[in-house]
């Protein structure tokens, strides 16, 4: 029987499929039959227009999933060799590259590529083999016993959602580091869903207008929403010492993402638009209590946490969107960014509750009686 090990590959290769999917079918609107096979395009002539960039994506999308799947096999099941995660990997990368393409065919907006299909099989390979030639140097091997040595046994869950921080910042969001922003949204949908219906009467009527956040409690919120995954990391580091390095890359990888954010969608003369003085002071209060916090026990860790994310999510909601969101939405939409702007905003909406509920589940596990 082949032995099992906890790893965070599966988890995250689980997370890079869903964002393939999303990437792949979006706008998920208008599915019909277009009166061919949905795997015509198989025998499909080389498209006329292709670029270099196309290229690229189509390869280095792939890469990613090919690289966890590997781990994932390699991680897992120790008796499995080197060649069978390769070949593993390949063929999952190779059955989603397969089905998304197919799928496309029912989407007018979309068009499915044997290229496509090609490159994207090519790029599992690659991150299986990237994924292979780290396991054969000891790589893979040295990184787990520096996990075990660096975090708790069960830490898969804090790891990949400290992961995911950055890439949920991608998409700018009307308060810095402001995830979890939805009331808005959230209401807008439900009276959408409920229009002409007789339930439309049971939904609250809202009798104010929501107000932009002063600068002190914007200042708040930045030094909340910088402070979670701070915490989160602190929960499962091992030492103070890890948990005084986590602090520094921690902040700083949410400063570049949200640089990057900004660049991306407002050009790069902004990158640093957003860097403003509530946002600064924020930072620098989140690192001080970030340094209060180093000796903190787990629990406590976990309760403050809690406490910040619940108090910033309040806050939050009592807010409007961005002033500059439909720009900034009509700017995702177009071009290179209309495959992974609606990931990106998901995301942000889901983290801070994704966080929640983990953060629950590990206090709620941990604070059961132990058999004697």
């Amino acid at each position: 029987m082949e032995t099992q090990h906890k790893s965070a590959a599966l988890p995250l290769a689980l997370a890079y499929a869903a964002l393939i999917v999303y990437a792949s079918l979006y706008p998920f609107a208008d599915w019909r039959d277009q009166g061919i096979a949905p795997w015509a395009y198989l025998w499909a002539p080389w498209p006329k227009y292709w670029t270099g960039f196309d290229f690229a994506v189509n390869v280095a999308g792939y890469v990613p999933f090919g690289f966890l799947c590997a781990l994932a096999v390699l991680r897992t099941r120790r008796s499995a060799s080197v060649g069978r995660a390769v070949l593993r990997a390949a063929l999952a990368g190779a059955a989603i590259a397969f089905a998304m393409e197919t799928l496309q065919s029912y989407l007018p907006a979309r068009i499915p590529s044997n290229v496509d299909l090609g490159l994207n099989a090519a790029g599992t390979i690659v991150g299986a083999v990237l994924a292979a030639a780290l396991e054969r140097l000891g790589a893979i091997a040295h990184w787990s016993r520096a996990r075990s040595q660096w975090f708790i046994e069960d830490s898969r869950g804090a790891l990949v959602l400290v992961a995911l921080w950055p890439f949920a910042l991608l998409f700018p969001a009307a308060v810095t580091f402001g995830l979890g922003q939805v009331f808005e949204r959230l209401e807008a949908a439900i009276s959408e869903w409920l229009l002409d219906t007789p339930f439309i009467d049971w939904l609250p009527v809202r009798q104010f207008e929501l107000e932009p956040l002063v600068p002190a409690v914007e200042l708040l919120c930045v030094m909340l929403g910088a402070l979670v995954p701070c915490l989160l990391g602190y929960m499962v580091a091992r030492t103070v010492v890890l948990r005084a390095v986590l602090l520094p890359v921690i902040l700083l990888t949410g400063v570049a993402a949200s640089a990057l954010s900004a660049a991306l969608s407002y050009g790069p003369e902004h990158a640093w638009a957003w860097f403003g003085l509530p946002v600064q002071v924020g930072l620098a209060a989140a690192l001080f209590f970030g340094v209060l916090l180093l000796f903190a026990p787990r629990r406590l860790c976990a309760a403050l946490l809690l406490m910040a994310l619940v108090a910033q999510l309040s806050l939050l909601n009592q807010a409007p969107e961005s002033a500059y969101f439909a720009q900034t939405l009509a700017t995702w939409e177009q071009g290179r960014f209309i495959r992974f702007h609606g990931l990106a905003q998901w995301l942000g909406w889901v983290w801070p509750f994704g966080v929640l509920a983990y953060v629950i589940f590990v206090l709620s596990r941990r604070s059961r009686p132990q058999p004697a």
